[in-house]
């Protein structure tokens, strides 16, 4: 069986709600949904892009941090609060997945707080 091993942003929200940031089992990483959040401040951008930019940094540390790249990225779900927001973010997924293109969903949704516009999870896998 191969090695479990849990990832962490150090996101208080971690801890108190019981999950890693990411999972890492054998060749694949798992990585939750990640909010547009700067982890580092707690600070929310007030744009969806803006916020995008945020998910896919942390998104690429929690890889990192699990000895993966964002080029290991083969799935991703995109949970938007509002349909009307799509043209707003689009060019910064393109910017972070453009040349991966990994396969795709987008849910619209309602999230946890209301400052929080969009989710993004991704699978990778480096087999």
């Amino acid at each position: 069986m191969s090695k479990r091993t849990l990832i962490s942003s150090g996101s208080d929200f971690e801890k108190t709600m019981g999950y890693s940031r990411a999972v890492v089992q054998g060749d694949w990483c798992f990585v939750s949904g990640t909010t547009g959040y700067d982890y580092a401040t707690m600070q929310m951008p007030a744009s969806v892009a803006d916020q995008a930019r945020n998910c896919f940094a942390t998104i690429a540390k929690a890889l990192t941090d699990g000895g993966f790249a964002m080029t290991d990225i083969v799935r991703v779900q995109y949970t938007i609060t509002d349909a009307s927001l799509v043209d707003e973010v689009v060019p910064a997924l393109g910017e972070a997945l453009g040349d991966i293109r990994p396969a795709a969903t987008m849910v619209v949704a309602d999230l946890i707080k209301p400052e929080m516009l969009i989710e993004i999870e991704v699978t990778a896998f480096k087999g």
